[in-house]
């Protein structure tokens, strides 16, 4: 089968509001794909649509060939699902909870525990095995959560904001479990508002707003359509700020975006340009006599892609599937 995922025309409203507006991607058997928007945008709706959490109002969806409202059961045989917050009982122990969800796929005593035992050794849980999961850090429940959906060995894996809330260190180690998944093969839809982690992660992208699909492609091509890396200058006398932004205007030959605030001058550079760039818009200020307090090359933001193909920041939102109004 090519496509693991396949969307077709997605629609999901509750009451007025429309949280999906006819979403089409797929997911190729084999890759990891990531779903990139704000908070709001429709990602975790379309989620539960995926794993027959939702009925959609229209379209059509499946996973592994298998409709989502007409096969819901062969669709929850063949996913693993970790949502935005960690599902685990916080009474048990971190064994305890894997062996509770083995034996809901009805594994005998012997397989639920050497599941457990399996999955505690690789996601560096089973120093804490015995220990009840109320006691583990943010990062450790979100490991147990993972290896919980991974006990029946699914073949498609969904993870929705895995490292929403995780302070860096843990967030990286959750980067590395992720890359264990895809170099074993693994197939995982990922959503994400983190630009970096889709960059370090996914095949490729799907770009959601406002409940619809804006742009697709991999990471380097979604950053060429918002102009590559960016030049920041940061002047030190303000009342410079316009002569800085003629001169790295005729540099890069593109619109120099001025913060009279912070005195910051930051222009778009070609995809491979970004390094040459800096070092003429040293040299071109220097010649200008302007004065810098600091320079940097930088690559796009998810706030540099949204505005570039909305015009908004990737503001944070509740999205109405969490909000919860009635579905229709």
């Amino acid at each position: 089968m090519n496509n693991a995922i396949e969307v077709a025309g997605l629609v999901k409203h509750f009451g007025e509001v429309k949280a999906l507006d006819g979403v089409d991607f797929t997911v190729p058997t084999g890759t990891v794909v990531g779903l990139l928007g704000p908070n709001g945008a429709g990602k975790t709706t379309a989620v539960r649509v995926l794993t027959t959490l939702l009925h959609p109002t229209a379209g059509r969806a499946t996973v592994v060939g298998h409709d989502v409202v007409a096969q819901a059961d062969q669709v929850r045989k063949v996913i693993g699902l970790s949502g935005q917050y960690a599902a685990v009982d916080e009474i048990l122990t971190g064994r305890e909870n894997l062996e509770m969800v083995a034996g809901l796929y009805h594994m005998s005593r012997a397989d639920q525990r050497q599941r457990a035992n399996d999955l505690l050794e690789r996601f560096d849980l089973l120093d804490a095995a015995d220990r009840p999961a109320k006691t583990y850090s943010g990062g450790m429940r979100r490991r147990l959560d993972l290896a919980g959906a991974l006990v029946a060995r699914p073949q498609v894996m969904v993870l929705d904001e895995p490292t929403t809330g995780l302070d860096p260190r843990s967030r990286i180690g959750m980067w590395d479990v992720i890359r264990e998944l895809v170099a074993e093969g693994a197939t995982l839809l990922l959503t994400t508002q983190y630009l970096e982690e889709a960059d370090l992660l996914t095949n490729s992208i799907v770009v959601i707003d406002h409940g619809r699909v804006i742009a697709r492609g991999t990471s380097d091509e979604l950053k060429a359509q918002v102009g590559g890396e960016r030049v920041e200058v940061v002047i030190t006398d303000r009342g410079q700020l316009a002569n800085a932004a003629a001169v790295m205007r005729r540099v890069a030959g593109a619109d120099a975006e001025v913060n009279p605030d912070d005195r910051r001058v930051t222009v778009p550079t070609s995809a491979s340009g970004g390094a040459a760039a800096l070092v003429d818009v040293v040299r071109e200020l220097d010649t200008a006599a302007v004065g810098i307090d600091d320079i940097m090359l930088r690559r796009p933001t998810l706030d540099d892609v949204f505005l570039s193909l909305t015009g908004h920041v990737a503001e944070d939102e509740t999205s109405p599937a969490m909000a919860g109004p009635k579905e229709r």
